[in-house]
């Protein structure tokens, strides 16, 4: 109670503090008068309608047009409104009869209602606000205080009957004058419901506690006029938006849904309705700056503000350039685009989802001058309606409604509201007054904030049949028609339902919005990029405005405006959207290089298989005692497992083919070398001894054994450098990346891993050359030093090339196959191809005669005594000198 009192007192300095012009509306006329007058600054008279019962509900319909930019300081409004005036003020009366004929809705109790013209303009609307609650104000202080009314000089405990506090108000239409009227409603727990004021921010119950509509908020709007957008991938438009409030919230609830969808503005404006012609036409040339890129203009407005902008395209020509799409301000009214059909041919509107009424074409068109005396703007829309004028209140009864009628699009949601309002005082009046005929102590007067409870927690069927409840925010669901203007034939244009969005859900026949339309419109600032490319945004420019960029090769498109290059190993997949593992690369036995390596290779070990036989068949004949038949044999072997080493080389690398690989491509060589070095050395030995021309002392480790124990030293050098190797690096199969393209599989053999054995062989290669070289004049019994000094010769030219080629491509497998393949084949042929020759094609020279020493090489060996003086002890000295009648005579 007290909460209340506080309230009220409030409310009265609140009243207090506004301008004392709004109090000079106690002038009243005589009471028992239907309808009466208030006298205002200025001279602007306001009528005012009136129905008697038992609840007085409230109703601000905009039955003019708003004042224009000229008469808005008078607050004169303009023209009597048809369809957001007259139908509405009657549509009320109709209702409230329909709900006090139904015996099961408020029985035993009345509505009556009070109904001011707000003329869509906020100060005309607070103006007769005040109207609503000045009554409610005094019967509440005269309460409080003891006070009496004074009827006629009588006191009286009583209002007057026409002065009964309002229970609630119906309306306004306009978002931003329904958020003014609330503000002054609330202080006094004024229940508000409006039927067409769609603002966000009325949604807000702190700051608007006691309003409800049955109507969606604009963001469920907002948010279908973007689904339509992005159907049609229209990312790049210009908005427009009524100065106030309606307009800006809607606007700014599609910007931010806009933008969290990638859509772009081209260029925003604001305009009010009532602007004058060339506001609309600057507004028009801005937006034309915008073509041909941004055609679609999404229009946040009210029905006037299209029509404005529609009639600047009539003024400055533009006709076929954009194609607009508008909130339910615009909706299906043939005001907004009568005349300027052509500028107006395929917008796309958006209409709140609502039947035509049947029953109010019934009542309404059966309506005449001299009959309906309940609506006291009747006489003025009559004479607006029909060009006519009245001397006297009666109807020649040649004039029907029927002509041109149109009934208001948001006639449902009038009488819906005002249903809503009978339904929460019935829910209320059951619960407070159980079983009382009439209204009870309970609710007079009624509890504003009880009422608010019971309307919030209402639900019925609508008119149309649809189930109508309000939300925690007193909002109800979202649903839309999407309606476009289409031409029909013979210049006559219509509206034509092409679709709906109904709670989030976007449904539209493509085929009928595009019925007159050859190509369908575009509206976007650059074109989608294509597959492997990025937006690159050009500074200043918004999102919506790129140059497409490709990727690189290895780069696969992360986002939209990003490349990422796939790490080592990966690349693009077909759809450029990821990376996939290359394929693992490494030499294959079908490759034409393998099958060439490996056939050579096959030759080779057949070959070297057939002279290992020949040479054991033949070991004790003369042509292979005298080359040294134990280093052959070790020679024979480096070139066999030379042979062998294209197969691990080629083989799929693995952790066995990599150690093989590690040890005999080394090993091979240094069995072919070694024993080589051995043998030259050897023959440079003897040489050197013959020369001499006394024999001194006897060169030392000549005998066989003696030669094969060096060259396995020799081997072994090799040998522990790669186990140490080995050892040090373990080898195994890993990935290699010559290029960004290709993966190989390798082993893992490093440069010093390689360097280090085949720099060993490079010496022992080195040393045989030497040797080789020093040894070229040779005797003709020791012509095997000729083909050894020939095939270090050819060696060295392939390990020459074979240093640049391996270390300077990525052919390095196949490289090191072929040289050791080529370098034992060269040992092979240089070293045992004579000899084949004489063993199998003449075996006559195969005699002991043919490899005796010559009488050039003078080696005194003697007697034992001419040995003991020559100091030679070895038991591994083979050579002596034949005794003069045992050799050849010089």
């Amino acid at each position: 109670m007290w909460h209340n009192m506080a309230r009220v007192k409030m409310g009265l300095l609140a009243l207090l503090c506004l301008p004392t012009f709004f109090f000079r509306v106690l002038v009243l006329s005589h009471s028992s008068s239907i309808y009466e007058r208030s006298v205002v600054p200025r001279a602007v008279s306001r009528s005012v309608a009136r129905m008697d019962g038992d609840v007085i509900i409230g109703a601000l319909f905009s039955v003019h047009h708003q004042p224009s930019a000229e008469k808005v300081a008078e607050r004169k409004c303009g023209d009597v409104r048809e369809q957001y005036g007259i139908q509405r003020v009657e549509a009320m009366f109709h209702t409230l009869d329909r709900i006090n004929a139904d015996p099961h809705l408020l029985p035993n109790i009345s509505l009556g209602c009070e109904i001011r013209d707000s003329c869509w303009h906020s100060s005309v609307a607070l103006e007769q606000s005040i109207e609503f609650i000045r009554d409610s104000l005094i019967s509440i202080r005269d309460d409080k205080d003891g006070s009496k009314w004074c009827i006629d000089g009588t006191p009286s405990n009583q209002p007057p009957p026409t002065k009964k506090p309002i229970a609630g108000v119906i309306g306004p239409g306009s978002s931003s004058v329904a958020i003014q009227v609330q503000n002054l409603l609330q202080l006094f727990n004024i229940p508000q419901i409006a039927y067409s004021a769609t603002s966000i921010d009325l949604s807000d119950k702190t700051l608007f506690k006691y309003f409800l509509r049955v109507v969606p908020s604009d963001t469920l709007q907002a948010r279908a006029m973007l689904d339509i957008v992005k159907r049609y991938n229209w990312t790049y438009v210009s908005a427009v938006h009524t100065e106030g409030n309606y307009g800006e919230s809607g606007m700014e609830a599609f910007k931010e849904l806009a933008s969290q969808e990638g859509l772009c503005i081209a260029h925003s404006d604001k305009i009010y309705s009532n602007a004058g012609e060339k506001h609309f036409d600057r507004l028009l040339r801005k937006l034309r700056e915008r073509l041909p890129k941004a055609r679609v203009v999404v229009c946040f407005c009210e029905g006037m503000t299209v029509r404005g902008l529609l009639m600047a395209m009539r003024r400055l020509g533009v006709f076929g350039e954009f194609l607009l799409v508008g909130s339910d301000g615009w909706a299906d009214r043939y005001e907004v685009v009568e005349g300027y059909e052509q500028e107006a041919e395929g917008g796309i509107t958006m209409k709140l989802q609502s039947e035509v009424v049947k029953s109010f074409d019934d009542y309404y068109l059966k309506l005449r001058l001299d009959t309906n005396t309940r609506n006291p703007w009747f006489p003025e829309f009559w004479q607006y309606r029909f060009q006519c004028r009245l001397l006297f209140i009666s109807s020649s009864g040649n004039e029907s409604l029927h002509e041109n009628y149109i009934q208001d699009s948001k006639m449902g949601f009038v009488i819906n509201a005002i249903y809503a309002m009978a339904h929460g005082l019935h829910d209320m009046h059951k619960e407070l007054c159980p079983g009382h005929p009439g209204l009870c102590e309970a609710m007079d007067p009624i509890d504003g904030s009880k009422l608010l409870d019971y309307l919030l927690k209402t639900s019925f069927r609508g008119v149309s049949g649809e189930e109508i409840y309000f939300d925690e925010n007193g909002d109800t669901p979202g649903r839309y028609d999407i309606m476009n203007l289409q031409s029909v034939g013979d210049g006559r244009y219509d509206y034509i339902n092409v679709g709906s969005w109904h709670e989030g859900i976007l449904s539209i026949d493509d085929n009928k919005l595009w019925m007159n339309s050859s190509d369908m419109v575009r509206s976007v600032c650059s074109d989608p990029c294509s597959k492997g490319q990025i937006k690159v945004i050009r500074k200043g420019e918004v999102s919506c405005c790129w140059i497409c960029t490709t990727c690189k090769d290895n780069e696969y498109v992360q986002d939209e405006f990003t490349c990422k290059a796939c790490e080592l190993g990966w690349w693009p997949d077909d759809d450029l959207a990821g990376c996939e593992p290359l394929p693992l690369k490494y030499l294959d036995w079908a490759d034409v290089e393998s099958i060439v390596a490996v056939v050579f290779s096959c030759v080779g070990i057949l070959i070297t298989s057939f002279v290992t036989f020949v040479f054991i068949q033949y070991r004790d004949t003369p042509v292979v005692k005298s080359s040294s038949r134990e280093l052959c044999y070790i020679i024979l072997a480096g070139i066999f497992l030379g042979y062998i080493c294209p197969f691990t080389l080629i083989a799929r690398p693995t952790v066995a083919s990599c150690y093989l690989q590690r040890l005999l491509v080394g090993l091979s060589s240094a069995m072919c070398y070694s024993a080589l070095v051995t043998k030259t050395n050897r023959i440079a030995r003897i040489l050197a001894g013959s020369k001499k021309k006394i024999c001194t002392r006897k060169p030392r480790f000549m005998s066989a054994w003696a030669q094969v124990i060096i060259a396995f030293m020799l081997i072994s050098v090799q040998l522990t450098l790669e186990i140490t190797l080995i050892i040090l690096e373990p080898p195994e199969p890993i990935k290699s990346y010559p290029s960004i393209r290709e993966v190989f599989l390798i082993c893992n053999t490093s440069n010093i891993g390689m360097v280090a054995p085949l720099g060993y062989n490079g010496l022992l290669i080195m040393s045989c050359t030497y040797y080789a070289f020093k040894t070229r004049n040779v005797p003709a019994n020791f012509n095997e030093a000729k083909y050894i000094a020939f095939t270090m010769y050819t060696t060295c030219i392939i390990w020459l090339a074979f240093v640049p080629i391996y270390f300077g491509s990525n052919y390095k497998i196949i490289t090191t196959s072929f040289s050791v393949s080529l370098s034992v084949t060269v040992a092979l042929g240089c070293m045992f191809t004579p000899k084949m020759y004489i063993i199998i094609a003449k075996p006559e020279r195969n005699v002991r005669s043919a490899f005796t020493t010559s009488d050039v090489v003078r080696m005194h060996v003697g007697d034992g005594k001419s040995a003991a003086q020559c100091g030679s002890n070895s038991f591994l000295n083979m050579f002596r000198r034949k005794k003069p009648g045992s050799g050849n005579a010089k």
